[in-house]
């Protein structure tokens, strides 16, 4: 199983998502949030804050984050624990560092999450639960919209 985490860098009801690559191997030409594996000996908040930096350019504010919930995919050896987190304070202009593997960044109203072909369709009824912050958000989802496509 790939640990994996993300990070929903949230302002003023906008998510910045990242389009993934269409040369991308898994999930190509999808909305996803920004993020990476888990490295060896990472936490998932250094892995997160390592992933902002590298994909975004911005450095998280560690107390600004909580954890949202899970999603997952795949199965066997193929199978990814995505690990979501909400992040309300950053530094830095986000801006896309990783061309290669994202080919555009996009602040997107939480509403309109719905009509975007995204990795997880889970994912806006997870962030939908910011806007309504006495609501407790479901914190496992599964089965992505798409299958990663390769080998």
């Amino acid at each position: 199983m790939h640990l994996v985490v993300c990070g929903a860098l949230v302002e003023n009801g906008a998510v910045l998502l990242v389009h993934r690559s269409p040369t991308r191997r898994a999930y190509p030409d999808l909305w996803d949030l920004p993020g990476g594996h888990v490295e060896a000996g990472e936490s998932e908040l250094q892995a997160l804050a390592r992933e902002m930096h590298e994909e975004l350019g911005v450095h998280i504010v560690a107390e600004s984050t909580s954890r949202l919930g899970d999603l997952h995919a795949g199965s066997g050896e193929d199978a990814v624990h995505v690990g979501v987190w909400h992040i309300t304070e950053w530094v830095g202009i986000p801006t896309n560092r990783a061309p290669e593997e994202h080919d555009d960044i996009a602040w997107v109203g939480i509403s309109e999450l719905g009509g975007l072909p995204l990795v997880f369709d889970a994912l806006p009824a997870l962030l939908d639960s910011l806007s309504e912050p006495d609501r407790l958000p479901c914190l496992d989802y599964a089965r992505p919209t798409a299958s990663p496509s390769g080998p």
